[in-house]
């Protein structure tokens, strides 16, 4: 009885400081993030529903935003591949140069997106290193389509292989020699062991390789070609609005690509959860 009238005192907060830090990162998010995207949220809104509709559905910016999303997509998902891939040979192999390679990955990272389109653009234009012979083949690359996508594989793939391979390094060798032991084939211990346990990190990896094409300009200008309706990627396109001082055709498209990226990566985060559940916590 005498317990109750005690006073009660909180239990200090295990980061010192909690407050003044989680002030300092509310007002760094809403500076940097919401402030922005409300700005782009009111200036659409003040263009009218049917003006809107109209610069949204433009055919020069559907065909922007399809070729945009669509390579973004399509090199994501390569990445997710080949990226699970080389995160594997780095965490399950040791090899003469492997320090090498494994510091070559964040190479992207640090490497200007123009330089990068640049190279690219001169390994792979017809007279290039490795258009030359693609050429023969019949394949071309540089400003096509397909030089976008491998742009966008190379400015992406960093971020699969960084978020797979931490989760690879802990799972046990012993797991797989368990399964096999059990009787299970390597198809099986990849597709039963291996796959759910890294299946969130690798649907994560995805995910950031996908928002960092969808946004990437640089690397993708030199290598693209830039021809509307068949090159022009969208970001490309807003810059040009607004070089026409077009201000609210940039920013129909800008919305329209604020708000599908919104709803992909939406998507992919229900999967993500989905995947979670399913599969456990992915450890």
């Amino acid at each position: 009885m005498a317990s109750s009238v005690l006073p009660r005192f909180r239990a200090p907060s295990v980061i010192p400081g909690f407050g003044l830090a989680l002030g300092f990162t509310l007002t760094y998010l809403t500076l940097l993030v919401l402030v922005p995207l409300s700005a782009l949220v009111l200036r659409s809104s003040s263009l009218g529903w049917e003006e809107f509709v109209r610069l949204a559905l433009d055919p020069r910016v559907l065909a922007a935003l399809r070729l945009s999303f669509g390579a973004s997509f399509f090199a994501a998902l390569i990445n997710a591949v080949f990226g699970l891939l080389i995160a594997w040979v780095l965490v399950r192999y040791d090899f003469p140069g492997r320090r090498f390679v494994d510091a070559v990955i964040d190479l992207p990272f640090a490497l200007p997106t123009a330089v990068a389109g640049i190279a690219l653009t001169a390994l792979y234009a017809p007279n290039g290193w490795v258009g030359q012979f693609l050429a023969p083949l019949g394949i071309k690359v540089a400003y096509t389509p397909l030089g976008i996508v491998v742009a966008l594989v190379f400015v992406s793939l960093p971020f699969v292989v960084r978020t797979v391979q931490p989760v690879l390094e802990e799972i046990d060798a012993e797991v797989e020699q368990a399964a096999a032991t059990l009787g299970a084939n390597r198809f099986q211990t990849v597709t039963r062991v291996v796959l759910p346990s890294v299946m969130p990190a690798l649907l994560t990896g995805f995910a950031l390789a996908l928002a960092r094409s969808v946004g990437e300009y640089g690397s993708v200008i030199f290598i693209a070609g830039n021809i509307p309706y068949v090159s022009e990627i969208a970001p490309l396109l807003i810059v040009i609005r607004l070089e026409e001082f077009n201000y609210g055709g940039a920013t129909a498209v800008a919305a329209m690509m604020l708000a599908i990226s919104f709803l992909m990566l939406l998507a992919i985060n229900l999967i993500q959860a989905w995947s979670r559940r399913r599969y456990g916590h992915g450890a």
